[in-house]
This record gives C-alpha cells, sequence and structure tokens, in this order.
C-alpha cells in the first residue's frame, strides 16, 4: 500500500465520534447535530426533474470534459457573477464532482515531487487541502487564521525564503471554518507573491453564494486578475460547487476555472482518473446555474436564520460578525473547546465540531482552531433556533 497513507490524519469527524463514544445524552431531548455541512435546505426542483427526464442517458458514456452546454452555463454564470472578460468555456473552465473531489485531483496533477513541494494551507483547515497535500508527497505549510488577522491567513509573514519551497497556495473564501471574506486587494496581493515566487493559487469559493448582505457578494481570485487586466487567469485557478449555492450536496457538481496552461495536464490526468460527470447529473447542473432565483431564497433563509441564532448568543458567546457561509464561529467559555462540546452533548444532546480539530498546532505551540467551535447552521430555523437557546442554556447554568 501507498506509505504516504500512514500520514494522513483521523477524518475530524471520527475524532468527534470517540469523544463522544462513552457520553449518555439526555433521551428527553432530541439530538440536534450542528456538525457536518450538509444543507438541508430543499434542493433545487428544476435540477431534480432535469436528472428524471434525461435518466436515459445514463446509458451513454459522459466525456471528461463534459458537454459543451454545461461549460457554457458555468462560463455564462462565472463571468456575470466576477465581472470577467474573458473566460472561454473550451480553454477556462473544466466540470466536477464536486469541489472535494477537484481540489485532491488538482493537487495530485499538479504538485511536482522532484523539488521543494509544500502546499500552504489556512489554519485551520478544511481537511482535503492537506490530504490531497500528504498523498501528493507533499508538504502542508500551516497559515494561521486568527482573530488578530481577521481570520484569514497573512500571506505577508511569510518570508521569502519559504516561499521558494511553495507550489501551491489554498485559499478558501468565504472561509470553511471562519465565514471570512478574502477582500480583492489581498487577492491582488497573492498574485503578486505568485508571480514573484512561481506558485500556483488554488481558491476554494464553494460558500461563494451564502453570504448575508445582499448587497455585498464576496469577490472571487478571477474576480481579482480581471481587475488586473490578466485574463489568461495566469497561475490561478478556481473551484466552485452547487452543493451550497443549490442545495445539492449529493449532486456532486462543480467546477474549476482559470488559467488553460494549467487544466491542460489537469484534465490530461482526469481522463486516466476517470471521473467523468454522468450526463443526468450534468443537465441537472445546467439547470441550477442557469437559475439565481431559487440561490436568492437560500440566501434568505441562512440571513434569517443568522439573525435568530445571533441573537440568542451573542449575549454569552464571542464570535466574528457573519459574512458568508453557512457557519458561526464561536469562542467557548472558559476555552475549552473538547470539553465544551462533550458537555453540549452529554446535558443538552446537541452536536458541535471543536474548532481545534480542524486545526494544527503550529511551531509556535499553538493551535489556532482551539477554544472554538464550529456551528454549521444548516438545518430548517426551528431546531438550529433551539440548538442555540439550548447552548445558551448550558452556557447561563455554568
Amino acid at each position: 500500500m501507498n506509505a504516504d497513507l500512514d500520514a494522513l490524519h483521523p477524518y475530524p469527524f471520527e475524532k468527534l465520534a470517540a469523544l463522544k463514544a462513552e457520553l449518555t445524552p439526555p433521551t428527553d431531548l432530541a439530538h440536534i447535530p450542528l456538525t457536518i455541512g450538509e444543507p438541508q435546505h430543499a434542493p433545487y426542483s428544476a435540477a431534480l426533474e432535469a436528472l428524471v427526464a434525461h435518466q436515459l442517458e445514463m446509458a451513454r458514456y459522459p466525456a471528461t470534459n463534459g458537454l459543451p452546454a454545461l461549460r457554457e452555463a458555468i462560463t455564462h454564470w462565472a463571468t456575470q457573477r466576477f465581472q470577467l472578460r474573458e473566460l472561454d468555456s473550451e480553454r477556462h473552465v473544466v466540470p466536477v464532482n464536486g469541489t472535494r473531489e477537484a481540489i485532491f485531483a488538482f493537487v495530485q496533477a499538479a504538485l511536482d515531487r522532484t523539488r521543494p513541494a509544500k502546499v500552504a494551507v489556512p489554519n485551520p483547515f478544511y481537511q482535503i487541502y492537506e490530504g490531497a497535500t500528504l498523498l501528493a508527497g507533499g508538504e502542508p505549510l500551516y497559515l494561521d487564521c486568527t482573530a488578530e488577522n481577521n481570520f484569514r491567513p497573512d500571506v505577508s509573514a511569510v518570508p521569502a525564503a519559504t516561499w521558494r519551497e511553495v507550489q501551491i497556495v489554498f485559499i478558501c473564501s468565504p472561509g470553511n471554518p471562519t465565514g471570512a471574506v478574502t477582500p480583492l486587494e489581498e487577492f491582488k496581493q497573492l498574485i503578486a507573491l505568485a508571480d514573484e515566487h512561481d506558485f500556483i493559487i488554488a481558491s476554494d469559493e464553494c460558500y461563494s453564494e451564502l453570504y448575508l448582505d445582499e448587497t455585498a457578494p464576496p469577490p472571487g481570485l478571477l474576480q481579482a486578475c480581471a481587475e488586473l487586466g490578466r485574463d489568461d487567469y495566469r497561475r490561478c485557478v478556481v473551484f466552485h460547487s452547487l452543493s451550497k449555492r443549490s442545495n445539492l450536496p449529493g449532486l456532486r457538481s462543480g467546477f474549476v476555472a482559470g488559467d488553460a496552461a494549467l487544466l491542460m495536464p489537469f484534465k490530461r490526468y482526469r481522463t486516466y482518473h476517470g471521473c467523468a460527470m454522468s450526463l443526468p447529473i450534468q443537465h441537472a447542473s445546467i439547470a441550477a446555474w442557469q437559475d439565481e432565483q431559487h440561490v436568492h431564497a437560500n440566501r434568505d433563509a441562512y440571513r434569517e436564520k443568522f439573525s435568530a441564532v445571533t441573537d440568542v448568543l451573542a449575549p454569552v458567546m464571542s464570535f466574528p460578525a457573519p459574512q458568508a457561509s453557512f457557519y458561526l464561529w464561536p469562542a467557548v467559555p472558559g476555552g475549552d473547546d473538547i470539553a465544551f462540546t462533550q458537555r453540549l452533548f452529554a446535558e443538552q444532546h446537541v452536536s458541535v465540531l471543536p474548532g481545534s480539530l480542524m486545526g494544527r498546532t503550529g511551531a509556535n505551540g499553538i493551535n489556532p482552531g482551539a477554544g472554538r467551535v464550529r456551528l454549521a447552521l444548516v438545518a430548517e430555523l426551528a431546531p438550529t433556533l433551539e440548538a442555540a437557546q439550548r447552548i445558551r442554556h448550558l452556557i447561563e447554568r455554568g
């Protein structure tokens, strides 16, 4: 077996299950999980109808590059959403089976093992960044996201000697678990560093359509490229998904877009990898990318939920003002996120994810996720609000 498998950390949810294994929650309270970022809102119905309408196309092999109509729908959406001038559906866009699969595959295709192969990741982080790096023979470089730097990586603090060993930098905006949004100027700063030190920027933007201020959609990496007149998107790729935008996590549908010089070998890798999207799913994806009304309704539902939950929790917990995504990132009273998580489950039958399980301890001896928990506000309003009330009750009891 691949020896690099031994370097993988257990997934956070495995660790969480172990933490809860010996606990007995109250049976008179229904379990409310706020752990997994799996949207529970109704999936976009027109996409499901397209699946049924095209079900007989399951009898056909799909092409790795996807249907032209799907790439064109994606291109039109991305161009309008991020004010792009030049995005070619043939050269700049690749449909993929969700961002998780694509992020993992991209690192395998892009990392050059013959030279130093550091991959910079935000810390705390989505675990696929680390796992993909380790299995590609690379070394993760953890960039702490703390309150002091507004929960975003401080790329200006990385020494030039370290940058010379970095091949890929992952940005997650809006952030998981923090919800922080990367401003355009920081994207531009990172692009300048990529030019100087010759690395790839991989921007995970799968939460980009879940934002709370309707007048301020989160900017994207390709948008920064466009403002710089960089219409070839050199050294830049972005990852997008229908999972959160359209409540279709089971569809496993998204896209990668950006530098054609990077996407060409990536497509060659995918041809051998055998991960083409089935044709019914492609037709469902076309329907989803072509409609914005359901996305507006989805944002309205999250906006209502965030407002209700923050009203309940703000008096007893400190957390950054939510900007986007569907996560809340509060500090726990007493600072022990593991103990808080266990007590919350044992006394209130509410599950949350300890922040320390999503981060790594750096050379400074600090895990930037410690002392916080991630609350995934993915269920409907009533159970989510009840969970918030139970959390407040636990804290007020002391």
